[in-house]
């Protein structure tokens, strides 16, 4: 099946569910796109169409707006001006279509945002299986003040859904993440996985500070469980002091296999990890974005004396992301000589 098929059949698989599902179903699915800025397309439209030219009322759109624009987080950790402007007019052009009464509260939430000036930061949220959020200050461009750390990738996210899966790889361990850039899988273990200890680590002063404020908004450190700290380490100068310092049972990353001048400094600092704490755990996860750069960092993982084993089975979809991307877990670990 080739992909445009495999694409098509998705698209299909995808329409018969939101005709099986319920309305508070796909309130819920709008939610959770919405505050996580997903792509426009991948709302379930469908529905909402269906719903609307079945009963000529505005009265699903009314309850939408309460689980998006004027739901209490939109007020607190509000997704981009541009992004919330998009998104009304769709609901506008979606209800005049379908020759529905106005609904004042639809027209004065767009005026609220139109003629408003962008800012080059905005709130993506992500809601957890509790329904609690964890809503993070990212910035708008995927890349800004030289680093793609400003921003959640696609791995993140799973690596956060493996991990509500299998917290027994957290819990009441001391747990290093490197390259955590906005925090997004770190702070899903940190409150959902019962770690004893979370280090969070990047090596760019603005993702650095970003990250600070996003432990903090979310309500980690400050004397609670776990203990978390935010540490800067370079991967090309760490010093095994440090590494030993933290004594990590389990060590993450996601997403940071994309360069490959990056690939070697990361297999020595995983080595220099496995020497400082033999039994530490590795986890690396990856959107496979570029077969020769992906496969690079795994000759240099060889190379280094570190071997790796792919992690497959299914994990439940808690968040919204492309789910199309390969993404791949492997389990990294020193190679017994002889």
């Amino acid at each position: 099946m080739g992909k445009q098929e495999v694409n098509k059949h998705t698209w299909k698989m995808a329409l018969s569910e939101q005709k099986e599902r319920k309305p508070e179903d796909i309130l819920r699915d709008f939610r959770a796109s919405f505050f996580s800025m997903n792509r426009l397309a991948s709302f379930p439209w469908t529905f909402l169409d269906n719903e609307l030219q079945s009963n000529k009322s505005s009265e699903f759109i009314s309850e939408l707006l309460k689980q998006t624009c004027l739901h209490p987080l939109c007020g607190k950790f509000p997704p981009s001006v541009r992004f919330r402007r998009i998104f009304l007019s769709e609901l506008i052009k979606r209800q005049e279509a379908a020759g529905c009464d106005p609904l004042d509260e639809l027209y004065d939430a767009l005026a609220e945002v139109v003629g408003v000036e962008e800012t080059p930061h905005c709130h993506k949220s992500y809601f957890l299986p509790s329904g609690d959020a964890i809503s993070l200050l990212e910035n708008v461009a995927v890349i800004s003040e030289g680093t793609t750390g400003l921003v959640t990738w696609e791995a993140a996210l799973y690596l956060a859904e493996w991990a509500l899966e299998n917290p027994q790889v957290f819990t009441g361990r001391s747990v290093l993440e490197l390259g955590s850039g906005v925090g997004l899988t770190g702070i899903t273990v940190c409150r959902s996985c019962s770690p004893v200890r979370f280090v969070f680590s990047d090596c760019h002063a603005a993702v650095l500070e970003k990250l600070r404020e996003n432990v903090r908004l979310n309500g980690l450190g400050c004397g609670k469980s776990p203990s978390v700290t935010v540490d800067q380490l370079d991967w090309t100068t760490a010093p095994e002091e440090q590494i030993r310092r933290i004594r990590p049972d389990t060590v993450i990353a996601a997403d940071v296999v994309y360069d490959p001048e990056v690939a070697g400094s990361l297999a020595d600092l995983l080595l220099k990890i496995l020497k400082c704490s033999a039994a530490a755990e590795i986890l690396i996860c990856s959107t496979i974005r570029n077969l020769e750069t992906y496969g690079g960092f795994k000759l240099r993982l060889e190379a280094a004396g570190l071997g790796h084993q792919v992690l497959t089975g299914p994990v439940s979809a808690v968040f919204p992301y492309d789910r199309l991307a390969p993404i791949e877990l492997i389990k990294v670990f020193r190679v017994q000589e002889g």
